[in-house]
């Protein structure tokens, strides 16, 4: 699914290609299926800071089975089911990712399903582990919690010991929540009162935000004393503006997440972070949720949806290998 030019998720159009070659250091995957991200709308449109130059195939993450391996690439081997995040190339049968960010698939995980994990779980548990250092006891407020990020957010909450307040903008979406362990779901009205109601005035610990906007603004004020806030990302539209005397008053700290960056920085660190994620995948500890897969060729139906907040959870492109 090919980007020729700046728009809506409608200039995305089918196009056939010569097969991808890998180079030193990449594998070849056959992709099953991929993962549709709010970023690929943003990427498509110009917006996002990746600027890939035209044409572009969209889509950064995808799972599938290893075809082939560029030079100095020792595995894993050829047919092994993997997750890779790409960054870029995703919507498309075959992609070129590199070899550090390939990571072997446990048996009994769906390789459609598979395709949603890297970015949002990636994300969420560099961001609650290896930034905020959630810890068992404490209390973590996810916003937008029903979407793709927020909801691994509320899960990987839960499996670290941490008491979850997860905010959705409706019933069925706090419900959502509910269903994937959150303690206690509740709307943006009145949220800094009722976070701070629900914690017997402390505040939450740690405040997970791919959101932005005014939800930021008011989860900052029910920041607990020496709270960390997450800033994810900003679905709202608009990027909040900090007054650094509410962190002093607190001695809270804002840390940002970039997973993606991060994970090239330190693929060793994220490779170890991925293992984990998908051993607890495989037992049972976390549930990726997909609403929707559509098939590769309503690649645009489904970016789409992801834009217009359509999304519960994940969504996901199939591919004609991902049907066998």
């Amino acid at each position: 699914m090919v980007v020729r030019e700046l728009g809506g998720p409608e200039v995305l159009t089918v196009t056939d290609g010569p097969q991808p070659q890998p180079g030193p250091g990449q594998v070849l995957v056959d992709v099953a299926g991929a993962g549709v991200n709010f970023p690929d709308g943003l990427i498509v449109a110009g917006t996002y800071q990746t600027k890939p130059e035209l044409p572009f195939v969209p889509g950064c993450e995808v799972a599938g089975t290893v075809a082939a391996l560029g030079d100095g690439v020792t595995g894993p081997p050829v047919g092994t089911r993997v997750v890779g995040f790409c960054g870029i190339g995703g919507y498309a049968t075959q992609v070129l990712v590199d070899a550090r960010m390939v990571h072997p698939l446990p048996d009994g995980v769906d390789l459609v399903e598979a395709s949603t994990i890297p970015v949002v779980y990636g994300t969420s548990y560099h961001g609650l582990v290896d930034r905020a250092r959630l810890a068992a006891g404490e209390t973590l407020l996810v916003l937008g919690a029903s979407g793709g990020v927020g909801l691994t957010a509320v899960q990987i909450g839960k499996a670290l010991g941490a008491t979850v307040i997860a905010a959705a903008s409706s019933e069925d979406k706090r419900e959502l929540c509910l269903t994937h362990g959150a303690d206690h779901a509740i709307g943006y009205d009145d949220l800094t009162a009722t976070v701070r109601a629900l914690t017997g005035d402390a505040g939450a610990d740690v405040v997970y935000d791919p959101v932005g906007g005014d939800a930021a603004t008011a989860a900052l004020r029910a920041l607990a004393w020496a709270g960390r806030f997450l800033t994810v990302g900003y679905a709202a539209g608009t990027i909040p503006q900090v007054k650094l005397n509410r962190l002093l008053l607190t001695e809270g700290a804002v840390l940002g997440v970039l997973w993606g960056a991060w994970a090239r920085r330190d693929p060793a660190a994220n490779a170890a972070n991925m293992t984990t994620v998908l051993e607890w995948i495989a037992a049972g500890r976390l549930r990726p949720h997909v609403s929707e897969v559509f098939p590769l060729e309503e690649a645009a139906r489904a970016l789409g949806t992801v834009l217009n907040r359509g999304a519960r959870g994940k969504i996901a492109l199939r591919t004609s290998t991902g049907k066998e």
